[in-house]
């Protein structure tokens, strides 16, 4: 369980950055990330398992909080943190009945009535998106922009909020002022592998640390 995040939330992504997992969380790490998401849409369930546990070894040696995205499965066996799924994933309530009591669950919104539906479930934490254009992935929703989340802040009270999307050095600071907990980053930050770690660093100083 959880009470707040930190407000930089790296995802990683083997395509883009050319790099496994791991080495994508201690680039991360080195820059001052301490919780990311492992985000795979192309590998078997068993080259993910693979990679998951080595990414997990690393994240254990420098206590970095990792969320597996999608599989509950792979979650629990590589014993991630927890695990964050979407609308079309299985429910939240299914995943605590797998994970253990103390696992981490995030959940994915793109509307203000998905989100009123999420505050039922037995999450830790939702996301908002796509804030902005993006290009990390292919079947993104309408945007919600600004607006849609200062709505969810409106909705969500207390539970931390993560907005994802399109988000960059230029506009995070206005989506934090918007009411998000946290910025989910792919792009920004893994774009050039060479400067993972740097442009982690300037993000985070940006926004100020928790």
């Amino acid at each position: 369980m959880i009470h707040s995040l930190p407000k930089v939330y790296p995802i990683t992504d083997v395509r883009l950055s050319g790099l496994s997992h791991a080495e994508q969380l201690a680039a991360l790490h080195d820059g001052g990330a301490t919780f990311v998401q492992l985000r795979e849409k192309a590998f078997s369930p068993l080259d993910f398992f693979q990679q998951a546990m080595e990414a997990v070894a690393v994240a254990r040696e420098r206590d970095v909080r990792l969320i597996i995205n999608d599989r509950a499965d792979i979650a629990l066996a590589v014993k991630a943190h927890g695990v964050h799924v979407g609308q079309d994933d299985l429910a939240p309530e299914a995943v605590r009945r797998i994970l253990r009591k103390e696992a981490i669950v995030g959940y994915s919104t793109h509307n203000v009535e998905q989100v009123r539906h999420a505050l039922s479930l037995p999450i830790d934490y939702l996301a908002i998106g796509p804030i902005f254009p993006t290009s990390s992935k292919s079947d993104t929703e309408p945007l919600v922009g600004l607006e849609g989340v200062r709505a969810a802040a409106r909705l969500a009270g207390a539970l931390p909020i993560v907005a994802i999307g399109g988000i960059t050095y230029e506009n995070a600071s206005a989506v934090i002022e918007a009411g998000a907990s946290s910025v989910a980053m792919i792009g920004a930050l893994l774009s050039d592998p060479s400067s993972i770690s740097e442009r982690t660093s300037q993000i985070i100083d940006l926004l100020g640390h928790r």
